[in-house]
């Protein structure tokens, strides 16, 4: 057997075997050598009984915050049973259930299903979440269910994954042909241990004075992608030094970061208990600005295996993948892990103090200026979360959307620099969260729900507040400006400045396209097309919408650069700023009144005020620090 892997294994199967009350397991082999082609395909073999029976596949999956299950591509469902196909009908109320009856004598149904995957693949690489390829018993609780996993790759692909291989065949990178298994988990546990393989694939041991042990998996499209820059590595490794200082406790018997680096793939952020499904450009990591671009991304799902896969508010755990799950304490889950992800990419070196900053100016500001705080809470937004994913950007000012991620992380700001002043310093946020996430000590990836008064009594136990009112006033009710008061308790203010800082947002880049947000009211793309409006701002009186597209400003065929000199002109000139827009097939002309020039977020320190903000980036340990090399000479 695999030493590398078999401790983990054996403790992963002592803690999971009282739950798991089935005494055969589903047998599962996930076939991905088809993966160039955009299909995976599995044998599934159930332990049965004659009768009828209802196998279901995943609906509501933790950490989507939204009945998200890929029923829609599993295809080519046949079940066998010696050897003789079993006719089967989809439920035509749950469509994620399937109904059989099951043969007398016959006690393992064999399942072949194949599944149309739409992301995360190319042609040297896949991310595979399980849920495309699983069945299982309905109405079951999925923690109870033993299942044992194997897995088939193309010919040459490694294998990055927090499941515990066992066997004898070679691993990360298997035989051609081969199939490698992976110790007995249970339903519940295997949803939650994705898989990444890919042709140019590295693994890189972080942080090797810590325990447990730390891997970040890297799987890329190009092989020099794959070679991860020492900076980097070292900034990751920071980040488990930090995490495991803050937090004093671990909830995985092994944690491997998961990432994907692809133009192809398409990008992702996704939290496991054992593990985080990431997913960047190819270059995303390859040099210090595409690093900072991406900085919080590692930091936050890594803290989810705390807050949000460890402890879980109570409403987010349900015993099934079936059961709606509840979003009300989504700002704790989400906005919490926000805060700390962006803490924490501070102080493990992945970006500066400055550009921590810059980054909560930009949050700050974008949700101090959304006119739907009139009307919707943040509570509102965490509740409605499954309705709010992925919505329309078209008039998000009045919408909100996903504001729990970002008003939490304003809230939890607040909490940490109350507490420092309550305390005269001697206490922060950093002891809350040894209470809160770190209750039960060192465990594997148990799940720990909670409630709001839960929360309450474990702020309390940090220093006497009435810290039920501080989160009432601030989640619950309809709060027309944004929370701010952690940055000014943290020495510092919301501003407005004429030119960007120097890795704030620019009036224009290759990504995100134009913003003229805090200017004119808008958000737009390099092209014209406006992306959305600023309620009550200048454009919205002007009455442009979303999906116009402005051709010309000022008589010039619009640009970026075209925009950012007609906001610039007007602020020493009365006349409007004049433009040519199409909407739809249709032209018209408009003018916007808009004089008080650009505008962009900063935080500026105030004298004589305590810099708790800069005391909460700081590093908890010494950090490992290697140089960025020079680029070469042109």
């Amino acid at each position: 057997m695999n030493i590398r892997f078999l401790s983990a294994g054996l403790l992963a199967m002592a803690s999971l075997m009282p739950a798991m009350a089935q005494k055969t397991p589903i047998r599962i082999t996930a076939d991905l050598t088809d993966a160039p082609r955009k299909m995976f395909h599995a044998e599934v073999d159930l332990p049965v009984t004659a009768g009828a029976l209802t196998l279901t596949t995943p609906k509501w999956i933790p950490g989507h915050h939204m009945p998200s299950g890929p029923a829609d591509n599993i295809v080519g469902v046949v079940f066998t049973a010696n050897g003789q196909k079993l006719e089967w009908k989809r439920d035509d109320v749950d469509l994620y259930a399937y109904h059989l009856t099951i043969p007398k004598g016959v006690t393992t149904l064999h399942a072949h299903l194949d599944s149309i995957v739409t992301s995360r693949i190319t042609q040297k690489m896949a991310a595979l979440e399980w849920e495309g390829l699983l069945l299982y018993p309905a109405a079951t609780p999925v923690r109870s269910i033993a299942i044992e996993p194997a897995l088939k790759v193309p010919a040459g692909w490694g294998i990055g994954t927090a499941l515990a291989h066992v066997g004898e065949d070679a691993y990360p990178v298997p035989a051609a042909g081969a199939t490698v298994h992976f110790a007995a988990t249970n339903v519940e546990q295997l949803l939650d241990s994705p898989v990444i393989t890919g042709e140019y694939f590295h693994e890189y041991p972080l942080a090797p004075e810590i325990t447990p042990k730390h891997y970040l998996d890297v799987v890329a499209d190009y092989p020099e992608d794959a070679a991860l820059r020492p900076t980097f590595l070292a900034g990751v490794s920071n980040l488990v030094r930090e995490a495991s200082a803050l937090y004093g406790s671990h909830h995985y018997y092994v944690y491997h970061f998961l990432l994907t680096l692809s133009d192809v793939a398409g990008g992702e952020g996704l939290e496991h208990g054992q593990s985080s499904d990431n997913g960047v450009g190819e270059k995303g990591y390859a040099d210090a600005e595409h690093q900072r671009q991406e900085a919080d991304l590692l930091p936050h799902e890594f803290t989810h295996s705390w807050n949000g896969k460890y402890r879980r508010p109570a409403g987010l755990y349900q015993p099934d993948f079936a059961t709606p799950q509840q979003g009300a304490l989504l700002w704790v889950y989400e906005g919490m892990t926000e805060y700390w992800g962006d803490v924490l990419a501070a102080r493990a070196g992945l970006e500066t103090q400055a550009e921590y900053r810059e980054n909560l100016a930009a949050s700050a500001a974008n949700l101090d200026t959304k006119p739907g705080r009139a009307w919707r809470s943040t509570a509102d937004t965490a509740v409605a979360a499954s309705i709010l994913r992925g919505g329309n950007p078209a008039w998000s000012s009045m919408r909100r959307g996903q504001d729990y991620y970002m008003e939490g992380e304003l809230l939890w700001l607040d909490a940490d620099t109350l507490i420092r002043k309550l305390t005269g310093d001697k206490k922060s946020l950093d002891d809350f969260v040894k209470i809160f996430l770190g209750k039960g000590g060192n465990t594997g990836p148990e799940i720990v729900t909670y409630n709001f008064d839960e929360l309450v009594t474990d702020l309390n136990q940090v220093v006497p507040y009435d810290w039920a009112t501080f989160l009432h006033d601030r989640i619950d009710k309809i709060n027309p400006r944004a929370d701010v008061a952690g940055i000014e308790q943290g020495g510092y203010k919301l501003v407005y400045n004429e030119k960007p800082s120097e890795h704030a947002d620019a009036p224009s880049d290759r990504r995100r396209g134009v913003n003229a947000w805090y200017s004119l009211g808008l958000r737009l793309s390099n092209e014209g097309k406006i992306y959305d409006v600023r309620w009550n701002g200048p454009s919205d009186k002007a009455r442009l919408a979303p999906s116009d597209k402005i051709i010309a400003i000022n008589g010039e065929v619009f640009s970026p650069e075209v925009l950012h000199k007609a906001i610039v002109a007007a602020k020493t000139n009365a006349a409007p700023i004049h433009l040519i827009l199409q909407a739809d097939s249709f032209v018209r002309t408009t003018d916007v009144d808009y004089h008080d020039g650009e505008h962009y977020p900063a935080l500026q320190r105030v004298d004589g005020t305590t810099a708790y903000m800069d005391e909460i980036t700081k590093p908890l340990t010494t950090l490992e620090k290697v140089a960025e090399p020079k680029k070469a000479e042109q």
